[in-house]
């Protein structure tokens, strides 16, 4: 097998990735704040992180994989102002931080096994590891690196010369009102470390402190509790796109300063998911759930899928047509693998065929090109059926798209060529005679509406619903054909019916 290259983003460059200590990998990732639940473009980072870890598990190495829960810390603002998003939360849901902590987080791992992701090594809370981030805050102001504001005590950033390295951050063009809110801050990319309580009300979540009662700062949780289950420097930090500017920066920041070690080898960042031109946020009230994906009757594995027709560099722009086509893609690939037979498997050939796969995901995950060439391997009716089982077995240790279960019963997405999508709703595979002959009564159907022909367009929709294929008009312009399998078992009477 060729080497493993990773993209850094702390060189802005592919690298041959090695690990600190022989074949062992030390892997921490941003976790999700549990106020709320967790939307999809989370996830996409979520999914690729499971991918990292599952091709870092192939290339031999034993994982470390820490994954936080932040339940207390994160505001609203980066610029360390506005509301505990913990404490918003639980206004908005009548509940207590605590109860919202637990329900959120044990909804995103539900979401996770949705996912096949993989499940973390640890996944430490940050109400868990209070101690730790006191500890930390108290070196770094016996180390001269913090000072004192009426609401807490900041990170000196200017007593940390390469602050701005990471991010590729200019400082001359950081002038106060363009990224934060000044405050009492003595620059605009100083950071809190320790946030004081206000003084005119009681939070759920505060603790005392040498500096007084409050609470931590969101960027010394994820390195107090990265210090606490790995050493240094770690082998890789990962999260989202939107971490480097700021989260990720003030990590580096806090932890070489505390430590006086480099914090981490590898950086890596999953891109946005995007609806549209706008990023996927739950702040902007844009986002969609695994939820609301289960409720479309789609198995979330088909949103893993469509994860997978992007690099998880590039930007990726969620439509649920395209999702409904990745379930089809992966209804198609199940279908493609071939039947367990008896017989042994030549284990070499499997090997050798499964080479162009493994470069591919040795290639900085490269999911979309590893997908194509498993298709070439499943199509290449050349190889024998049980060779072409395993090799579908063994890409699915990457892929976690569970290959070799039942073809998945979903909505089957077919262009008609002229207008909007149809869409079939069967729980089995709708045959192309059946297929080709609603696309032309649909056709029809629309022709006829435009035409305002209503007597033949409702002929139509009655010779359809008399056969017990209901249509349903979308507000897309699509049409959705519900067809029960009792049609589908009879197709060759339906089809004359409706011919």
């Amino acid at each position: 097998m060729k080497p493993l290259f990773l993209y850094n983003t702390a060189s802005r460059s592919i690298e041959q990735f090695f690990s600190v200590k022989e074949k062992q990998a030390g892997m921490y990732c941003c976790g999700p704040t549990v106020y709320n639940y967790a939307h999809i473009g989370n996830l996409r980072t979520y999914i690729f992180e499971d991918v990292l870890k599952r091709v870092l598990t192939l290339n031999g190495y034993k994982v470390k994989h820490v994954l936080n829960i932040t339940d207390v810390g994160h505001l609203t603002s980066d610029a360390d102002s506005g509301d505990d998003k913990m404490e918003k939360g639980a206004l908005r849901e009548g509940k207590t931080v605590w109860q919202i902590a637990e329900h959120f987080t044990a909804k995103f791992r539900e979401n996770a096994k949705d996912l096949n992701i993989l499940e973390a090594d640890v996944w430490p809370k940050a109400t868990d590891h209070i101690k730790h981030m006191i500890e930390m805050v108290t070196i770094l102001e016996n180390r001269g690196f913090t000072y004192k504001t009426s609401d807490g005590i900041y990170f000196d950033t200017v007593k940390f010369p390469s602050y701005c390295d990471f991010a590729r951050l200019e400082p001359e063009s950081l002038r106060a009102g363009e990224r934060v809110d000044m405050g009492e801050k003595r620059a605009p990319t100083d950071f809190a470390l320790w946030k004081f309580s206000p003084k005119d009300q009681k939070r759920q979540m505060e603790w005392d402190s040498p500096w007084g009662v409050g609470f931590p700062g969101w960027h010394i949780e994820c390195s107090a509790m990265s210090l606490a289950y790995l050493d240094l420097p770690l082998d890789i930090h990962c999260g989202g796109t939107d971490h480097i500017r700021v989260h990720h920066t003030n990590e580096i920041a806090q932890t070489e300063a505390a430590t006086g070690k480099k914090f981490a080898n590898f950086w890596m960042h999953g891109e946005f998911l995007n609806m549209g031109n706008v990023k996927m946020s739950k702040s902007g009230g844009t986002f969609i759930t695994i939820d609301t994906v289960k409720n479309e009757g789609i198995n979330p594995l088909a949103y893993r899928m469509f994860c997978f027709t992007a690099h998880y560099r590039s930007p990726l722009t969620f439509t649920m047509d395209g999702l409904k086509a990745s379930a089809v893609s992966l209804g198609n690939m199940r279908k493609a693998v071939p039947p367990e037979s008896a017989g042994t498997v030549d284990v070499s050939k499997v090997a050798t065929l499964m080479e162009p796969f493994y470069q591919h995901v040795n290639e900085d995950l490269n999911m979309p090109r590893a997908v194509a060439a498993l298709w070439d391997l499943l199509k290449d009716t050349s190889i024998e059926s049980q060779v072409r089982r395993a090799c579908a077995a063994a890409a699915d240790d990457i892929l976690g798209l569970d290959l070799l279960a039942a073809p998945l019963e979903t909505k089957q997405l077919v262009t008609s060529g002229d207008g909007p999508a149809i869409t079939f709703d069967s729980p089995v595979p709708v045959p192309d005679a059946l297929k080709n002959v609603l696309v032309a009564k649909i056709q029809a159907r629309r022709t006829a509406r435009k035409e305002k022909n209503f007597k033949l367009s409702d002929e139509i929709r009655n010779a359809l619903t008399a056969q017990n294929i209901i249509m349903k008009d979308m507000p897309d312009g699509s049409t959705e054909c519900q067809i029960p399998s009792s049609v589908c078992a009879n197709c060759d009477a339906v089809v004359a019916a409706l011919s």
